[in-house]
């Protein structure tokens, strides 16, 4: 699905957390960009390419230690846990015979689970109370991140790596600098979190 509109029927396979088959494709002008297509169809590698490259990295800070505690062998199997959802972009997967709609499950007007953030920070909760529903599950990045809502809008928080974490500290500066020289921005601003 993009938002409302029914894009292309497809399979999952759950032990390989990949499309398995192609089967109707409804809209072929909403098929994410990149993804070619012709008379035969859409390239379901390609499609295949664009769904897993939609999960955590492998190479994401603490991802093993994540992983064990969500029980999973690969960040792919996180991706169908909240219908593909993601703060980046419009697509989902709607279960079919479901009559899900976008409005009641998109992470951009309605709530979400912090708890697979929380763990990707390296909090410890009970595997048994742990909601998936989440656009961690879809977060890019070899760095440590989470969504978090503060105040009714969303934000992306931003972990740094090795002694100095001195990540988020360059993307503050640099919002500053494109703040002082008037050119156009994402606003960066640090907080410190103990969770």
């Amino acid at each position: 699905m993009h938002k409302n509109v029914p894009v292309v029927e497809i399979e999952l396979d759950e032990q390989t957390s990949s499309i398995s088959a192609i089967g109707e494709i409804y809209n072929d002008k909403h098929v994410p960009i990149g993804i070619p297509k012709s008379k035969s169809g859409i390239d379901r590698a390609a499609l295949n390419n664009w769904w897993r490259s939609r999960a955590i990295p492998a190479s994401r800070d603490g991802i093993k230690e994540a992983l064990k505690q969500l029980n999973m062998a690969t960040t792919y199997q996180l991706l169908d846990k909240s219908f593909g959802l993601s703060l980046s972009d419009q697509y989902w997967i709607c279960p079919k015979g479901s009559n899900i709609k976008w409005s009641d499950v998109n992470f951009f007007d309605n709530t979400f689970s912090e708890d697979v953030g929380k763990i990707l920070f390296g909090e410890i909760l009970d595997s048994k109370a742990i909601n998936l529903m989440s656009p961690d599950n879809t977060s890019d990045g070899w760095l440590k991140k989470k969504w978090k809502i503060i105040d009714g809008k969303r934000y992306l928080i931003k972990g740094g790596s090795g002694a100095t974490q001195q990540e988020p500290y360059n993307e503050v500066f640099a919002s500053r600098i494109c703040e002082r020289l008037g050119i156009d921005h994402v606003s960066y601003f640090l907080i410190i979190q103990n969770e």
